[in-house]
């Protein structure tokens, strides 16, 4: 599955039943230096929207939300002993949790790149 997208600059990517989510490289550029980032435990569950995590970088600290409900099964340890790797792959390597999605029908919402990509060009 491709990635989707939301407005507030996370994505997601399926692997098998797991979902993998990020900030997209839009928001990394946007934040500059990532200084910080706080993820949540595993078993934690959110639902859509929720606030999920804590980036921080030299000029802002903002909230990551959960794209789509469900519980996580893995956070990425380390983009927490690195920050900086999220300015480096924010796409890849610097995933932010891995999660068990509870209603499939939110990933199928959002926005394709196609329209990610529309949607920060008019922003």
């Amino acid at each position: 599955m491709a990635m989707k997208y939301t407005k507030e600059h996370e994505w997601v990517r399926m692997d098998g039943a797991v979902a993998v989510i990020g900030i997209t490289a839009h928001a990394a550029e946007q934040l500059g230096d990532v200084v910080f980032v706080e993820l949540p435990a595993q078993g934690a569950k959110f639902k859509q929207n929720a606030e999920m995590a804590v980036v921080e970088s030299v000029k802002a600290a903002s909230d990551v939300f959960a794209p789509i409900s469900g519980e996580i099964v893995e956070a990425n340890q380390a983009i927490v002993d690195d920050p900086s790797l999220v300015n480096g792959d924010p796409m890849g390597a610097a995933w932010f949790v891995k999660m068990k999605p509870s209603n499939a029908g939110e990933i199928a919402a959002l926005m394709d790149e196609a329209q990610y990509r529309e949607f920060t060009e008019n922003a």
